[in-house]
């Protein structure tokens, strides 16, 4: 899968010059938390919905709420964006686009190809597109995780209870290895009634548990 696949297309943007305030509006009206910047075509930073919140003085100031909303409505998008904005590549896998936003600490990752802005990913699309298919979360079924299933020989005996079963597979994963213990299979179902492969699985000598989506 690549990020493409996954991004969002319609992005919203703010030129440098917008006032802080308005970027702000901008954000409430679109539900989002983040605005690419652009100027002349091109990408020249990244504000938040944090960086407006940081911009304003401090609780502490003696100033009045007159003169606090006066010094924000001169403020621009140009005086608080961030310039050093991590950026990917359309056809970047997403595996890679996800290590590169956790080893930066960024949430969304403005997309360009040929340094043109042509979309974002953000931690809800890798949530809602990958993630969220990936747990089956919103899908009909059963989610099933066998115990010590995720070895080779494992995965095929499972496989061929479930093909004699007749349910199709909507998802399949393994999960990650507890300490002392082997790797289970994690099984996503399109059937919700799986008591007979459960216990076709157990005669076979492997422990299934449906999991609550």
């Amino acid at each position: 899968m690549k990020v493409r696949d996954v991004m969002t297309w319609n992005v919203v943007t703010v030129s440098s010059d917008t006032p802080i305030m308005e970027a702000r509006k901008i954000m409430d009206a679109h539900n989002i938390r983040r605005l690419p910047v652009i100027d002349k075509g091109k990408l020249v930073g990244m504000v938040s919905k944090e960086r407006i919140a940081r911009s304003g003085p401090s609780p502490a100031t003696s100033l009045s709420v007159w003169e606090i909303n006066y010094l924000l409505a001169k403020m621009t998008v140009k005086e608080v964006m961030s310039k050093d904005v991590v950026t990917v590549h359309p056809d970047m896998p997403v595996e890679a686009a996800i290590a590169l936003a956790q080893s930066k600490g960024v949430g969304a990752l403005p997309v360009l190809e040929d340094h043109n802005l042509v979309g974002i990913a953000t931690t809800n699309d890798f949530f809602y597109k990958i993630l969220n298919p990936v747990l089956g979360i919103g899908k009909p079924g059963a989610r099933l995780v066998i115990s010590r299933g995720a070895e080779a020989k494992s995965i095929q005996e499972i496989m061929e209870a479930v093909r004699k079963f007749g349910a199709k597979i909507v998802s399949l994963h393994s999960m990650p290895p507890v300490e002392g213990k082997e790797q289970d299979l994690c099984l996503h179902l399109d059937k919700e009634d799986v008591k007979q492969l459960i216990k076709d699985l157990a005669s076979k000598g492997y422990s299934t548990e449906i999991v609550e989506r």
